[in-house]
């Protein structure tokens, strides 16, 4: 199935020239609209697609191949800017929206090659639901599950085989939930490895762009090309970008995995903390050291959401509130915001630089944490009564997610099969700052102990 190849694998085939990029795209385009009703874009800029498709086909037959996903079709979330293209930001206010320029993550994407199939939908303003006018994406694997906020058209459209990756954003588990919803693989790189620039802020200090891909291997590359120094963007790193896909640079050997058994077992449901424990025992064969850990984050789910309101409120002085009424669920965030004082934020502020301390201690003594990527398994729809009574306690929810947004620490979300034998549980590999390199490397040998993971469809 052409369609659920990774995007690396697909790249071969297109640079031999076995397959075009234009027959690549052709077959996405198709697909997306076959596959209309799980409704994870926003616009489908097929023009746009095609005429860069041909213009890969043209550089490839002349060799002159741009990098190691040039030619391939993939999507952006519809807050990162993309020129002449309407950028909503999963608003109302902004639907009308159109760009003079791009994000630098879309013009690095393209720079590279890469074909733009269109924008894929989100929550609104990338907090945690759509607002009441958009279209919910749906779970390719059962439309009577979530799929994951806030980047919920990418998480569908990679699950899906509506595109080879996607962008996704992650302010407090915006990649990783929708990766683990839908059974991919979902990549937040350390803050300041890429650049924000033309990425409308949920909370400027807390977000983070990465790849969300079906495969490990593919986030490598996609985090190859994005990550960088931007001038536009001060609080980017002048780090050197290491080549993430050879893993040369990197070693798994004698890592050292921190393990908090309070921490993931507490009430995570039953189909995550198996695959923790597997993967667990998987590494432990390999020879790797087994560590306990403690992992403090309640306070620091709490500081969390105080900070997050207060940045978005920042954010959004343009237009709130002054038109409200034009707000959906996004208004709570952006009120409690408004209302928090100095010196409740500059409490928060404190309880994170302590977070970040006491995670600096914890990675002098191991090298990954392995926990779920998420508390529930197979939630339900957004809007259900019971998904209501899901989110009714932010501090359990974010418990696996919000902490490492908060510290900028890379982290990774692998699918991992659940004994269910139906939707893919998940499990998170987090690391040092910078240390992308090694999750990925640990990343890829945990997946190649793994089968194939992907929905059966129905038009």
């Amino acid at each position: 199935m052409t369609h659920y190849q990774s995007a690396l694998a697909i790249a071969q085939q297109i640079h031999s020239q076995a397959l075009s990029s234009a027959q690549v795209t052709e077959l996405m385009l198709n697909r997306i609209e076959r596959y209309g009703h799980l409704r994870p874009y926003v616009t489908v800029t097929a023009d746009i697609a095609l005429q860069q498709a041909a213009r890969a086909d043209e550089e490839i037959r002349a060799g002159n191949v741009r990098s190691p996903l040039h030619g391939v079709p993939i999507a952006f979330k519809d807050l990162l800017a993309t020129q002449g293209v309407v950028t909503t930001s999963g608003t109302t206010i902004y639907a009308d929206h159109v760009p003079d320029h791009n994000a630098t993550v879309v013009s690095r994407l393209l720079d590279a090659g890469t074909v733009m199939l269109g924008k894929l939908k989100l929550t609104e303003g990338a907090f945690s639901r759509h607002h009441p006018d958009v279209e919910i994406p749906v779970n390719p694997w059962n439309e009577n599950y979530w799929t994951g906020v806030s980047s919920s058209g990418s998480g569908v459209a990679t699950a899906a085989g509506l595109c080879y990756a996607s962008l996704g954003t992650d302010t407090g588990g915006s990649i990783r939930f929708p990766a683990a919803a839908n059974g991919i693989v979902g990549l937040k790189p350390t803050w300041g490895r890429v650049s924000r620039h033309g990425a409308f802020p949920l909370a400027y200090s807390l977000d983070h762009i990465g790849p969300m891909t079906r495969t490990v291997a593919d986030a490598a590359a996609m985090l190859g090309i994005m990550a960088g120094y931007d001038a536009l963007d001060p609080t980017s790193s002048r780090r050197p970008v290491p080549d993430y896909l050879s893993g040369d640079d990197f070693s798994v050997s004698g890592l050292r995995i921190g393990f908090d058994e309070a921490y993931v077992r507490g009430n995570t449901a039953a189909e995550h903390v198996a695959a923790v424990e597997q993967v667990l025992e998987l590494l432990a064969g390999l020879g790797f050291e087994i560590c306990p850990i403690r992992v403090d984050y309640q306070e620091v789910c709490r500081n969390w959401v105080i900070t997050t309101g207060v940045e978005a409120a920042h954010a959004h002085a343009a237009t709130f509130p002054r038109r409200r009424a034009e707000y959906g669920p996004i208004a709570g965030l952006l009120d409690l915001g408004l209302s928090v004082d100095a010196a409740t934020y500059m409490q928060a502020e404190l309880g994170r630089r302590s977070f970040m301390a006491a995670l600096d201690g914890l990675f002098q003594d191991v090298d990954v944490i392995l926990c779920p990527s998420m508390l529930l398994y197979k939630p339900p729809r957004e809007g259900s009564s019971a998904m209501d009574e899901a989110e009714s306690d932010l501090t359990e929810t974010l418990k696996f997610t919000a902490p490492y947004d908060f510290s900028g620490n890379p982290t990774l979300s692998i699918p991992w099969p659940a004994a269910t034998g139906e939707v893919p549980a998940s499990f998170q590999l987090v690391g040092r700052h910078f240390d992308e390199g090694g999750l990925i490397r640990l990343g890829r040998l945990l997946e190649e102990q793994r089968g194939e993971l992907a929905p059966a469809l129905t038009s």
